[in-house]
C-alpha cells in the first residue's frame, strides 16, 4: 500500500513534502518491478533539477532505469547510505530507502503529482 501522505509521479517516484523540502524515492511498485537493487547513481548536493527531468539511474540485477525528479529545485541532501547499501531501496522503500532531498523551487509543481489513490489507479492500468 502506498502511503497516503505522499505525492506520486507517473514515473514511479514518490515525494514527501515537509515545508519547502521534498524527500524523493522510488515507489514500492517500482522497487518490485526492478527486483534486487544493486547500484544507485545520484547527483551531488547543490545540483539543480527540473520537474520530471532525469536526475540519475538505478540498477538492479534485471535492468537499469532512469530516475526522474517529481519536483524541481536544488538538491540539498543525497542519501549516501543508499549509494553504499542499495538494497535499502528494496527493504525500506518509503523510509531509509529515500534517494534525495530537494529544496522546492515552486510549490505549484505539487499539483501535477498524483495522490495515493490516483497512483493506485495508474499502476493497476
Amino acid at each position: 500500500m502506498n502511503p497516503p501522505d505522499l505525492k506520486y509521479s507517473k514515473e514511479h517516484e514518490w515525494a514527501r513534502v515537509d515545508g519547502n523540502t521534498v524527500t524523493v524515492g522510488i515507489t514500492q511498485f517500482a522497487a518490485e518491478q526492478l527486483g534486487d537493487v544493486v547500484y544507485v547513481d545520484l547527483p551531488a548536493a547543490g545540483t539543480e533539477v527540473k520537474q520530471f527531468a532525469r536526475f540519475g539511474e538505478i540498477e538492479s540485477v534485471k535492468t537499469v532505469s532512469d530516475l526522474f525528479s517529481p519536483v524541481g529545485g536544488q538538491i540539498i541532501e543525497v542519501n549516501d547510505d543508499v549509494k553504499d547499501n542499495p538494497e535499502k531501496v528494496n527493504e525500506d522503500t518509503y523510509g531509509e530507502g529515500w534517494l534525495l532531498k530537494i529544496e522546492l523551487s515552486d510549490a505549484s509543481q505539487l499539483d501535477s503529482l498524483m495522490d495515493a489513490n490516483a497512483y493506485e489507479s495508474h499502476i493497476s492500468n
